[in-house]
């Protein structure tokens, strides 16, 4: 993605099924778990640039002993950091303790049977320590005691107060992740009393006996359910409470992604599968995803259970994770992206008039290279068909000379397009800096026959396109082309997002402010107030009534209309090529990728009522000048 937006932030699991010392004498490490965890992290490094955190919980440990461990960091390079300081606490130990994981577990931090770790992505809000996941509820009863870590965005987190409140709590910071730490929180309390309750009417006197008892018997299922009944977004969340349970939990729609594994030693879970599959050198088909509206539920004692906490919904995975945001190591999101390159050969091949002589395809760096692949395949394709046809033409005594002309036709294919360094702009004037960052891209010359041959350039996704106008576009016209034709193999990213992507105001989306731009040009601008006024309406209705108003304004115009005047946007002044932008189509898109059909930031068609209430209150910050997030 040429224009960089921040993202999903990335949970990963880890329960050791076995005693400590199995995986010492197995595989020679008393830090088993640990290790396996960094690795885990390490292999979502991408989900997470602004922090990074793990707990521990160590199972059946004495009173007296601290049983959980929390590390978290908002240094630059987090996940080193984290893990410095983790491996810190065991320098100075000796050889003998070192190999000797009962001791360990009983006097060295970190050495549990239960890890979970997070990297954070943050959409919002600072960057402080005290926005590193994992966050932790201290309590004297283990099973009280709960540490939570998400990838998730709600968007009714106001609400989601006030139900707080309405218990009689009084939470100490509103934040979505606090306050889903404490809803969860809330209900766990809630799960204990009546099970001390009933045990007690039962004749159960011991307070020691009762703990156990309470502990086998927590129904982390009611938990979940009871606590996630009124939310609204997308969501991953993973939590530990301190008795050694854990759970893994998404939500009804699939928004977020997660998958799982385990065998006899160990429960392993993660927001990409690939990352499982490095970690444990595992085959593909034994990772399962998790299905929405279910948790992945490991009991203190090792059991596991998958079960359904809430009601069954249309599954809208977000696609973005497949065009964009996962790591392009998974096998089912590699072929999705060739195929989203793939099948934009067509509209390709009719804007260069087929004349690929004259040609030269090229991506802008990095992440669109498998998008870039499918298309030179596609077009591959189409050009074996037509050198058969020529063949053919010539009859069963071809020209040898011609013959050869017709086999040695091939794709001009060059890497045209360089990522520098980033250079340090800070000290300079706006119009300096601007001349700087227009030289974060660099190009490979005299390859391009000037004013002769046509550029295609391929990019995932266009966003706010100011990297295309302030540099992409700017420096590719120094080779002189004919024409540059910049391909996204998203389609137009018309609408905010709220479950989990740093994309929630309407006037960064350049094919938002294309599509103003034509309503204005068109005379039309008295719709912008009238759907002010009728987003206003909107929300003051029950969330469930509410319908997206930006929908009808969009219905004004040609899909390829707003592509025209996106072009015109991200087009520079002094330009003398011609531009053309060519966006995926939203049928392309679900072809490619059938079985992730979320895709609200293109369609609209928000798969949660919060989602409806996001855009509508998004575009009334736009018309009031306000830049703000809109949930």
């Amino acid at each position: 993605m040429s224009d960089p937006i921040k993202h999903e932030c990335g949970m990963a699991f880890i329960r050791l099924r076995k005693p400590l010392r199995y995986y010492k004498e197995k595989y020679g490490s008393s830090l088993y778990g640990l290790m396996k965890l960094q690795l885990l992290m390490q292999k979502q490094r991408n989900r997470g640039q602004d922090g990074a955190g793990i707990v521990t919980v160590k199972i059946d440990l004495d009173s007296g002993k601290e049983y959980i461990d929390r590390q978290r960091t908002n240094k630059q390079d987090n996940l080193k950091e984290l893990f410095e300081n983790i491996y810190a606490e065991f320098d100075g130990i000796s050889k003998k303790h070192l190999e000797d994981p009962e001791w360990l577990k009983y006097n060295v931090p970190y050495t549990g049977e239960v890890l979970m770790g997070h990297l954070r992505y943050g959409t919002h809000s600072s960057n402080s320590i005290k926005n590193i996941h994992p966050v932790l509820r201290r309590s004297n009863w283990k099973t009280r005691t709960l540490a939570l870590a998400g990838n998730f965005n709600l968007t009714n987190v106001d609400e989601l107060f006030e139900e707080l409140i309405s218990y009689g709590q009084h939470p100490f910071r509103k934040s979505d992740t606090i306050t889903v730490l404490e809803k969860i929180g809330h209900f766990l309390d809630r799960e204990v009393q009546q099970q001390f309750d009933s045990l007690k009417q039962q004749g159960h006197h011991d307070n020691i006996e009762l703990t156990e008892l309470i502990s086998d018997n927590l129904d982390l299922q009611k938990v979940l359910r009871k606590a996630s009944k009124s939310f609204d977004g997308g969501y991953v969340i993973g939590g530990i409470v301190g008795n050694g349970d854990a759970f893994l939990m998404r939500d009804p729609n699939g928004i977020r992604p997660a998958f799982y594994y385990y065998d006899d030693e160990i429960v392993i879970a993660a927001s990409e599968r690939p990352a499982i599959q490095t970690t444990l050198n595992v085959f593909f088909e034994k990772i399962n995803e998790l299905p929405p509206g279910h948790a992945l539920i490991v009991k203190h004692n090792g059991d596991i259970s998958v079960a359904e906490f809430t009601g069954h919904k249309e599954k809208q995975s977000c696609s973005f994770e497949r065009i964009y945001f996962s790591r392009g190591t998974d096998k089912n999101i590699y072929l999705e992206r060739k195929e989203l390159g793939r099948t934009m050969t067509e509209m390709v091949l009719k804007s260069i008039n087929y004349d690929l002589d004259n040609t030269v395809f090229s991506y802008i760096p990095n992440t669109a290279i498998t998008a870039f692949n499918g298309l030179i395949e596609g077009i591959g394709t189409y050009l074996n068909n037509n050198k058969l046809e020529e063949i053919f033409a010539l009859g069963p005594n071809p020209d040898k000379v011609k013959l050869g002309l017709i086999l040695n036709k091939s794709i001009r294919i060059e890497n045209l397009v360089v990522k520098d360094l980033k250079l340090r702009t800070f000290i300079l004037e706006d119009n300096s800096r601007n001349e700087l960052v227009s030289h974060v891209y660099d190009v490979t010359y005299g390859i391009i026959n000037n004013y002769k041959d046509t550029v295609v350039l391929i990019d995932d996704s266009i966003v706010r396109g100011t990297t295309l106008k302030d540099s992409i576009i700017s420096i590719v016209a120094r080779l002189f082309p004919k024409k540059i034709i910049v391909l996204s193999s998203a389609p137009q990213i018309r609408y905010p997002d709220c479950y989990g992507i740093d994309m929630s105001r309407m006037n960064e989306f350049v094919a938002f402010r294309a599509l103003i731009e034509l309503i204005k040009e068109s005379g039309q601008e008295e719709l912008l107030e009238l759907t002010f006024n009728k987003c206003k309406t909107q929300n003051t209705l029950p969330v469930d009534e509410i319908k997206n108003e930006v929908k009808p304004l969009y219905d004004l115009f040609a899909y390829e209309e707003i592509s025209e005047k996106i072009a015109k946007l991200v087009t520079p002044e002094n330009i003398n090529c011609e531009i053309e932008i060519i966006f995926q189509t939203i049928e392309n898109l679900h072809k490619a990728i059938p079985k992730h059909t979320g895709d609200w930031y293109f369609t609209g068609n928000y798969p949660t009522p919060g989602g409806n209430k996001v855009v509508n209150k998004a575009f009334i910050n736009y018309m009031e000048g306000v830049c703000d997030r809109s949930y």
